[in-house]
């Protein structure tokens, strides 16, 4: 392609919408081009990235025996009733583009299709002759983000490959799952990029067990915690560890002490000359359900220790059936105003005790006498939660559900009741680790670009997506999905390998291999040579552009190196020696190489970095 033909644009400044590098540079590189809030054009250098993306996904995913097909993007709201999810997308998340057509129908956008993959194994697959299934496609997804940021990485419309398998039983499942992680592997290995792969979270997908595959930049949105082993990484939100050890607690009797001005774990440790080990925080939240009941919950957890959210919501999730719901739209630390819809009496925050009395809430509303009217959807009771940092904690410190006052020598069983336990601390890097605590963990920045669930039988119970087996019972499909962010791992890789003067893209993905560059279009020697070249590394399968423009050198030398083609190749000056001058981008090593060396050099190059 000649640069005089092509339709390239870049830009010297930052784009002011812009947050970070890699953002910033596809913009300036002429690679995408924004068409509204989280809305982005593929221009043609962004076009040739994906389709090689897509092409190594493609390849992999055929190599593991899944088949391509194309499943519609509009989507009927009916299916996602079946599964259970319509108001967990619309409502609890919000993600879903869901609308209603002329004939009053609801239907939505499809922001992943396990849906509509289940309703067709439903009406296809018959029998265990038919299985394993494992069917994938490309394609554009929507999900109707709260903040759209950093270009492709968080956008309202994006490409992905989404496959989902089908098996006999939970044996063929791990089967599968083996084989994509595998595949998965390879197409980041192919990719050129740095990457882990780390337990992580199921979310609304849901499922037993998932794994997120993080390309590592500073940038990335998801902390993970890994040992240096090779034994453990897991996303912050999924991780487990050793907490730190417990500090004997210097109190032998319990005791109420006046602690004025002590609202902070630090303030009350200093105060009474303890450690946060022998301290139990109790940590105010607020859950709304689906059915809008309105749920106060006490977290207890250990004074050094922090909550993780997400591990708390998924408690929640699995406690909704005794609050009437099934998915939790809101977790919050409730503010001033939030609270006051639902106490009767201010809170002594900073000296909370595990016990706080029920009758700080208001009581529910009466129901009204008007048929269809509802009570007034509110928890009379607080929901109490213990971490299991605390569940062994002797003589501990917290609070006297009074201002400036703090209880000492405290004990679970005697003056307090140990509420429920589980695990709800959030492990941070330093902590040691559950497999070998010789280990520490490390912490790394990532970018998720893959995600792979074991789905088990979750949707096709829901769904009534069954099958005969060989002793001709019916019995539901065992599902696993697996999702690859196409779009996201095009900016993932400029994120984590760029430099002052622009991208450098991996050989494997750039969007072409090399580029030709006349500084003198006025200079016939200079012009035959580059033209020469530019045929002959085409016809050789190197791909190639022609930098022909009439603009002076400099300009086409930034220009290079801000859109990150792996190889420049310049006539200039030495081609009175018959040499040309290339330059590697990722190292800026400079050779002189002889007119009939330069193809099978670069040939050579290309076929090394895709090893």
């Amino acid at each position: 392609m000649r640069l005089s033909q092509m339709l390239l644009v870049t830009l010297r400044e930052d784009p002011a919408d812009a947050e970070i590098p890699s953002h910033k540079l596809l913009v300036r590189a002429g690679y995408i081009r924004r068409i509204g809030n989280g809305i982005y054009a593929y221009l043609p250098l962004m076009w040739r990235v994906l389709q090689k993306v897509s092409q190594i996904v493609r390849e992999e995913m055929n190599a593991a025996g899944a088949q391509e097909c194309l499943l519609p993007q509009m989507q009927p709201a009916e299916l996602w009733r079946e599964s259970g999810r319509w108001d967990t997308y619309t409502k609890a998340e919000g993600t879903m583009f869901a609308l209603i057509d002329r004939q009053q129908r609801e239907v939505c956008l499809g922001p992943t299709h396990e849906e509509v993959i289940t309703a067709i194994a439903r009406d296809m697959v018959r029998s265990y002759r038919q299985l394993p299934l494992n069917l994938y496609q490309i394609q554009t997804k929507f999900r109707d983000e709260i903040r759209p940021r950093f270009g492709l990485m968080r956008g309202r419309e994006f490409i992905m490959k989404d496959a989902y398998s089908f098996d006999a039983d939970e044996a063929g499942m791990k089967v599968s799952y083996q084989k994509m992680n595998q595949a998965f592997h390879n197409i980041l290995r192919r990719s050129g990029l740095e990457f882990r792969a780390v337990d992580a979270d199921s979310g609304a997908i849901g499922g037993s067990g998932s794994q997120e595959f993080m390309v590592l930049a500073e940038a990335g949105e998801d902390e993970i915690l890994y040992t240096e082993d090779g034994k453990y990484a897991a996303n912050v939100e999924k991780a487990t560890s050793l907490p730190p050890d417990i500090e004997s607690s210097p109190f032998t009797a319990y005791e109420k002490r006046e602690t004025p001005e002590t609202e902070t774990i630090a303030k009350v440790c200093e105060f009474l000359k303890c450690s946060p080990t022998s301290v139990v925080k109790n940590v105010l939240y607020q859950a709304v359900y689906d059915n809008g009941m309105v749920v106060p919950i006490l977290v207890s957890i250990r004074g050094d220790q922090d909550v993780n959210e997400v591990k708390l919501q998924n408690e929640l999730v699995k406690l909704a059936p005794q609050f009437g719901g099934k998915a939790v739209i809101g977790l919050t630390v409730p503010d001033a105003e939030s609270q006051q819809k639902w106490l009767s009496k201010p809170l002594p925050l900073g000296y909370i005790a595990p016990d706080l009395a029920n009758s700080y809430l208001k009581p529910p509303a009466p129901k009204s006498l008007d048929e269809g009217a509802h009570p007034n959807l509110q928890a009379t009771k607080f929901l109490r939660l213990a971490d299991r940092t605390v569940a062994d904690l002797k003589n501990f410190v917290t609070g006297a559900n009074e201002s400036g006052f703090h209880v000492v020598g405290a004990n679970w069983g005697k003056e307090f009741e140990l509420p429920q336990v589980v695990d709800l601390r959030k492990a941070k890097a330093d902590d040691r680790a559950l497999h070998d605590p010789t280990q520490i963990l490390k912490t790394a920045r990532g970018i998720e670009i893959g995600h792979i669930f074991q789905l088990g039988t979750e949707y096709s119970t829901a769904m009534g997506a069954t099958y005969t087996n060989e002793q001709g019972e019916e019995v539901p499909l065992m599902m696993g999905c697996y999702g690859v962010g196409v779009s996201r791992l095009a900016q993932a890789a400029v994120e984590q390998s760029y430099d002052k003067d622009g991208i450098i893209f991996p050989v494997a993905i750039a969007p072409y291999q090399a580029i030709v560059i006349i500084p003198n279009v006025a200079d016939a020697e200079q012009v035959a040579t580059a033209e020469k070249l530019y045929h002959e590394l085409n016809q050789a399968g190197v791909e190639t552009l022609l930098d022909d423009r009439n603009e002076r050198a400099g300009v086409k030398f930034k220009d290079s190196d801000l859109i990150g083609i792996p190889y420049r190749v310049v006539t200039g000056k030495s081609l009175k020696d018959g040499k040309v001058e290339v330059v590697q981008r990722a190292t800026k090593a400079v050779q002189e190489i002889l007119l009939t060396e330069v193809v099978d050099t670069l040939r050579s190059w290309i076929a090394e970095a895709l090893k």
